[in-house]
């Protein structure tokens, strides 16, 4: 970096409440990093806004000194968009308001929360919003991209809840988004990415759930192949036929050599079923008992548990620093020739650390709609997402392998389109988004025009203005 922008870079502090950390810095090399291990960058700074008018001044700053810009809520987006290389990082971890109305069924919360923080201020009062299915993912980025989790054939994606937005965009200024302010950008917000300007708060719909759910983990041995085809039956017809209480999940792996698991089992190939009733507890033992009567467990987690601890089922299997990289396909149907290609493609995984899961997409999120969100994935069956997770960089060529040829050898059964969270590095560019957002492109891309005509807004799923 230059000398003359270092002293640009240092005014920063004259507009700006929040703390600005600079190279050097005590906290720099912690405030750079980004919870994927692969993802090693170095801003020339990092400033956490104590509140808008911070936000503001940083992408003012950014903008008029064409710095790149990255924005960063809870840090755990696979590809590193919330850091760079010689530009500002506006981190938003200071920013963690919270409001609930329960009369209302209401939530709204600012950009630096994650779903575990959420969770806990919603569910005294038995509401939740659809997050995802690991507490420490920042609300921001998981609802940008649509948002997978355990209330979504429920209550549909985290995007179908966010029903207002508060938005510095590009042009400096603070703008409101919901059904009468803006509706166009709201549309935009709900699965279109960050592309449109730093969303400072967010406002969802709640709605009633727990405390207390019905939740399977349930892993059973998967060391014969046909076993696990057979597991992948049983969750395909069980997913198609399920009420839409029931949110699910699927995954084919290897016990991971970690304490929290039996050490016998250490590298033994499973088949998991994951799943969550959102409502009484006595009907949820019901509808997911198919799942517990697959056969012998190797080992079983299920039971009724409170709905903010099944949330933080799977959080030990994605600590900071581990190597990342996932992709995926939004599957037609899992038909026998698609089943056979992913369990060939889950048994030759290089880490142990890594699985393949399988999303079902039914209920209210096949409910939603174009007209809506700009979500695009609902017309698939399932969500496949190969999820490489090692520790070793001398196994980087491995895993990226793995991956790529998995995607590549799945897409057969796809219309090409896949969900954005899981995208890789999304080296694949502009081809990658035309596919994913298919007949939404063309107005997400007028909508860029309209509020980022400069695409300040690039390092995240990035829509090009026209």
């Amino acid at each position: 970096m230059s000398s003359v922008m270092a002293s640009r870079i240092s005014t920063i502090p004259e507009r700006f409440k929040g703390q600005v950390i600079y190279p050097g810095d005590a906290e720099y090399d912690s405030a750079r990093k980004v919870w994927n291990g692969m993802i090693d960058k170095y801003p020339a700074a990092v400033v956490r806004p104590a509140d808008e008018g911070d936000v503001i001044a940083a992408v003012d700053f950014a903008r008029d000194h064409q710095l790149p810009l990255s924005v960063r809520g809870g840090g755990h987006n696979v590809a590193g968009h919330a850091t760079n290389d010689g530009g500002i990082v506006i981190d938003l971890s200071s920013m963690k308001k919270i409001e609930v109305d329960p009369v209302n069924r209401t939530v709204r919360a600012q950009g630096g929360v994650v779903w575990g923080e959420l969770d806990a201020a919603t569910q005294p009062y038995g509401l939740a919003a659809p997050g995802g299915v690991y507490s420490q993912t920042g609300i921001a980025g998981l609802t940008l991209g649509g948002g997978f989790g355990w209330l979504r054939s429920a209550y549909g994606l985290s995007c179908d809840n966010l029903i207002g937005a508060e938005v510095v965009t590009a042009d400096g200024r603070l703008i409101r988004a919901n059904a009468s302010e803006n509706s166009d950008l709201l549309w935009g917000l709900r699965g279109g990415g960050g592309n449109f300007g730093v969303v400072t708060t967010f406002e969802f719909q709640l709605h009633p759930v727990g405390p207390d759910v019905m939740f399977v983990f349930v892993f059973y041995d998967g060391t014969d192949a046909d076993e696990m085809k057979r597991a992948v039956r049983l969750y395909r017809d069980f997913s198609a036929a399920a009420p839409d209480e029931v949110s699910t999940l699927f995954a084919l792996g290897q016990v991971p050599p970690e304490a929290h698991f039996p050490e016998e089992l250490y590298r033994r190939p499973f088949s998991a079923f994951a799943a969550l009733y959102a409502g009484p507890v006595e009907e949820g033992r019901k509808a997911l008992q198919p799942l517990l009567d697959f056969g012998t467990p190797l080992f079983d987690l299920s039971g009724v548990k409170p709905y903010i601890e099944a949330q933080q089922a799977f959080d030990d299997e994605f600590p900071d620093g581990r190597r990342y990289y996932w992709k995926s396909m939004n599957v037609n149907h899992l038909n026998e020739d698609a089943i056979d290609q992913i369990v060939a493609h889950a048994r030759q995984q290089p880490s142990p650390f890594s699985t393949t899961d399988i999303w079902h997409v039914g209920g209210a999120v096949k409910r939603g709609s174009a007209e809506t969100s700009a979500f695009n994935g609902r017309q698939a069956e399932f969500l496949v997402n190969a999820e490489a997770n090692w520790n070793d960089p001398a196994d980087d060529s491995a895993n990226l392998e793995w991956v790529r040829d998995f995607i590549t050898d799945i897409e057969e059964f796809s219309d090409g389109s896949r969900y954005l969270n899981f995208a890789g590095f999304q080296e694949e560019g502009d081809d990658m988004m035309r596919k994913a957002f298919a007949g939404q492109y063309a107005r997400l891309q007028a909508l860029k025009q309209q509020y980022d005509p400069t695409n300040l807004f690039r390092l995240n799923q990035n829509v090009k203005p026209e």
